[in-house]
């Protein structure tokens, strides 16, 4: 699941033209969310888990 999530989020990063610095820090905090939430979807988190740490 996180790969392919964070594949979605490097495509729209690159879409957007930002700097691969920009795509770096926002891919790794993406992961460490997805890590500090036990890898769960966000379907599966509530709108407060899903929102904010």
């Amino acid at each position: 699941m996180a790969s392919k999530l964070l594949d979605r989020l490097r495509a729209a990063i690159r879409a957007r033209h930002y700097s691969s610095r920009t795509e770096e820090a926002y891919v790794h905090w993406a992961r460490r969310f997805i890590l500090f939430h036990d890898k769960k979807h966000p379907a599966d988190m509530g709108k407060r888990q899903a929102s904010s740490c």
